[in-house]
């Protein structure tokens, strides 16, 4: 596996965002079939826990995938590239996380509806 976790010790205890960014393999469309159902299970679960926001593959072309988590550390974001058969099947050449500073779309809702 060719990762590496950053550590962020300015990160409270304050809930922000983590990108997991992965680097795939040639032909990452094709050889993932086999252990798709795993990693979607995976992703259903973290987004059911409120940890995973959003999550896709990149295309045109289809060589690196995002995947949004929230929560006060990276942890949730390591853990699921860790535990991730895409990774663990070397699929995913190079992952990493990255925290993301969101300055628009991060307001409450009643916030975001100007009430």
């Amino acid at each position: 596996m060719n990762d590496f976790v950053l550590t962020f010790p300015n990160i409270g205890k304050r809930m922000a965002y983590f990108a997991l960014f992965y680097e795939v393999a040639e032909d990452f469309v094709n050889r993932r079939v086999p252990y798709r159902d795993e990693h979607m299970k995976l992703a259903h679960d973290a987004h059911a826990r409120g940890e995973l926001i959003l999550a896709g593959a990149l295309a045109q072309p289809a060589d690196a995938a995002l995947l949004v988590f929230r929560g006060e550390q990276p942890d949730a974001a390591e853990n699921f590239a860790r535990n991730d058969p895409y990774v663990i099947n070397g699929l995913v050449s190079h992952w990493y996380v990255r925290p993301w500073t969101v300055v628009v779309g991060n307001e409450p809702a009643s916030a975001a509806a100007g009430s």
